[in-house]
């Protein structure tokens, strides 16, 4: 008994000397400094695994951009609770500290309402995988190729190569149209063939139609062909098809190739393509006397 109460003598000592000498204070900011390195490194860590985890899963997605915004904001969090619950601990209040960052946040809340709310339409881009850099996007009315996406605005560079930059705000709010993203392409054609085509070269003309769809390689199988309209001047024939592609440049190609090829086989069958015109009777009129 005699040798615990010596110790607890000892460590008495030891806490008034602490005491005397505001060593205890000393103490604590070591320990709480050694908490946040610790804490810091844990931040660190999990941001590391969670940009290989959205990476691994898409490459090329700029959500990435936002991780160290959050990293900072977490490593804020927790030196301003350890500092106020270190402060708190040796008499200090910290109610005034708070309101104090109240006060500050709101105004700059007010102060920086724009640039928060882009923040906020950037990261719903991001995350709705709405468009990214080099695809070909109607925004707000806005059309042309995504060049750049940051923070604050997305920079559309439109086909007569002007430069626009949309509020991220404004985008994510509005109508997006990601022509990019689209997994084929339609072609919508009508071939006009005069009226004094025969029964057998009207069928030929769908025949040759479907032939030149069902060769290229570059186009869906679930097109159609179809005497569609019997017009003013003309028996129009109908072709709807579907490129493989949602490139817009690649598209035309496609279209190009498919109404060159169907040219160039009217021709050789003979097949006469039809212009709108008038015919005019004129009937003799009788003798007057």
């Amino acid at each position: 008994m005699e040798f615990i109460d010596s110790i607890i003598e000892h460590f008495e000592k030891l806490d008034k000397l602490l005491k005397s000498t505001h060593m205890d204070f000393f103490v604590g900011i070591v320990i709480n400094v050694f908490i946040i390195v610790i804490l810091f490194k844990i931040v660190d860590m999990f941001g590391s695994k969670l940009k290989q985890h959205i990476l691994a899963k898409d490459s090329k997605t700029q959500l990435v951009q936002f991780l160290p915004i959050l990293e900072k904001i977490f490593k804020f969090l927790i030196v301003f609770f350890i500092v106020a619950s270190f402060l708190q601990s040796f008499g200090y209040s910290v109610t005034s500290l708070i309101t104090g960052f109240g006060i500050t946040g709101l105004a700059v809340g007010f102060a920086a309402n724009a640039t928060i709310a882009n923040i906020f339409g950037t990261l719903s881009i991001f995350s709705d995988k709405a468009y990214r850099i080099g695809d070909y996007v109607i925004v707000n009315g806005v059309e042309g190729y995504v060049e750049d996406v940051n923070l604050m605005s997305t920079k559309i560079r439109t086909l007569d190569n002007f430069l626009y930059i949309v509020p991220n705000s404004s985008a994510s709010n509005g109508n997006i149209c990601n022509i990019s993203a689209a997994k084929k392409r339609r072609i919508n054609e009508v071939f006009t063939l005069t009226y004094d085509t025969s029964d057998e070269k009207l069928e030929r003309a769908i025949h040759i139609l479907k032939e030149i769809l069902e060769e290229n390689k570059d186009i869906h199988k679930d097109y159609l062909v179809v005497a569609d309209t019997l017009a003013d001047s003309s028996i129009n024939i109908r072709c709807i098809a579907y490129a493989k592609t949602g490139s817009y440049n690649e598209y035309k190609k496609i279209q190009s190739d498919f109404l060159l090829e169907a040219v160039k086989r009217f021709r050789a069958e003979g097949l006469d393509f039809a212009f709108p015109s008038t015919s005019l009777y004129v009937e003799k009129a009788g003798n007057i006397l």
